[in-house]
């Protein structure tokens, strides 16, 4: 007669091997969807390429917790290195203005010198929203400059 112990064994090891089985159905790899991984896809942000000289300017919009806000952003690029950087904020509330302030007081510090194409900005003197922003303007003036 077997007992309970050996019926919550035998039902814990049919458990197990179906979940592996399971999970390695999960990982087999996806068919095929008839598209070349070589083509770029259209949507994709512009990631690197050679730019031409000049000064950039395009808006970044990003939400905060007082809803929709916006940074102009300027960048002057030579030999794709930014050589200079400006951006203007237009909070509207106390806290979009501070922290929009910080940004902007401590971006020149993070940015200029640096090759446009490793450029990622994740947070400025305590400000990381407004960084959604400035990358969103940033990716635009790279197709700004791809263009020219």
């Amino acid at each position: 007669m077997r007992s309970l112990s050996d019926n919550k064994t035998a039902t814990a090891l049919f458990a197990g091997a179906t979940l592996v089985g399971t999970l390695s159905a999960c990982s087999a790899p996806a068919p095929a969807t008839g598209t070349d991984a070589s083509t770029p896809d259209a949507a994709a942000p512009v990631t690197s390429g050679d730019y031409a000289d000049g000064t950039y300017t395009e808006a970044g919009n990003y939400t905060s917790p007082n809803g929709a806000e916006q940074v102009d952003v300027t960048l002057t690029l030579a030999s794709n290195v930014i050589t200079d950087v400006a951006v203007v904020g237009f909070g509207e509330s106390p806290n979009s203005k501070q922290f929009q302030g910080e940004f902007i007081g401590g971006i020149a510090a993070d940015v200029v010198g640096k090759n446009i194409d490793e450029l990622s900005v994740d947070k400025v003197a305590g400000s990381s929203l407004t960084s959604g922003g400035f990358n969103k303007a940033v990716a635009a003036i790279k197709a700004d400059a791809l263009a020219e």
